[in-house]
């Protein structure tokens, strides 16, 4: 374990603005292969440039008609989703032993912060035992898939904000057929991926206890290399 305890409730906010998938995912894979028990936790915060992630759990068979979105197999639980521009996506890179806490509970902790950020809104949102993520009448608002290698997490989740829905329809989004998609916008939530992003990260953070916060900007070059490699 770290020598300095204050490790343990500091965090990094990294704010990457709008990126294509496979060089943040390259970028995760590195990150939590090379912490130690010094690392700070971080959030990275973002968009992604259009793209359907294929989870381990996935079907071919749930690619209806991807057309010219490109489809990645991914590291991460669950089957398939779409990310684009207008949906916020948040990466958890956390040490879950050094929280104290297991898989599922991390599970719990991000749908929950989902579900506190719409009921500030006066949207009554919760989260399903039999499909991972948060609902507003039966109809999914945030995706959730997370990867746990050497006892930390990596992956997250996708807030649908203010986004084109359609693609959502080439596939049977998390693997259900006839599953459908709503975003804060026509639900009167945060009507920006910015301001859904400033609330879900200090929600998220409250519930874990983090107490230092550094917010960034960009990646660190070590993340940089990782993405370029």
């Amino acid at each position: 374990m770290s020598s300095d305890p204050s490790v343990a409730t500091s965090l990094i906010i990294r704010h990457l603005g709008r990126q294509p998938y496979e060089p943040v995912w390259a970028a995760m894979q590195r990150f939590t292969d090379e912490r130690t028990d010094a690392s700070t936790d971080e959030l990275w915060v973002l968009e992604h440039e259009p793209v359907f992630t294929q989870g381990q759990a996935g079907k071919a068979e749930h690619l209806l008609a991807p057309g010219d979105i490109p489809v990645v197999k991914v590291d991460r639980g669950g089957q398939v989703t779409y990310h684009g521009p207008g949906q916020l996506v948040v990466y958890f890179l956390l040490d879950i032993r050094r929280l104290k806490i297991g898989v599922r509970q991390l599970v719990s902790h991000i749908e929950e912060t989902i579900v506190d950020l719409m009921a500030s809104y006066g949207v009554a949102a919760a989260a399903r035992p039999d499909a991972p993520g948060v609902y507003v009448n039966n109809e999914k608002l945030c995706s959730l898939g997370l990867r746990i290698r050497k006892g930390c997490s990596f992956h997250g989740l996708a807030l649908n904000v203010d986004m084109d829905l359609s693609p959502f329809l080439r596939i049977n989004p998390c693997g259900y057929a006839g599953m459908q998609m709503v975003q804060c916008r026509e639900l009167n939530g945060p009507q920006t991926v910015v301001e859904a992003a400033e609330k879900v990260t200090q929600l998220f953070s409250q519930r874990i206890g983090y107490t230092a916060i550094q917010n960034c900007t960009g990646f660190s070059n070590a993340y940089v290399k990782a993405s370029e490699s």
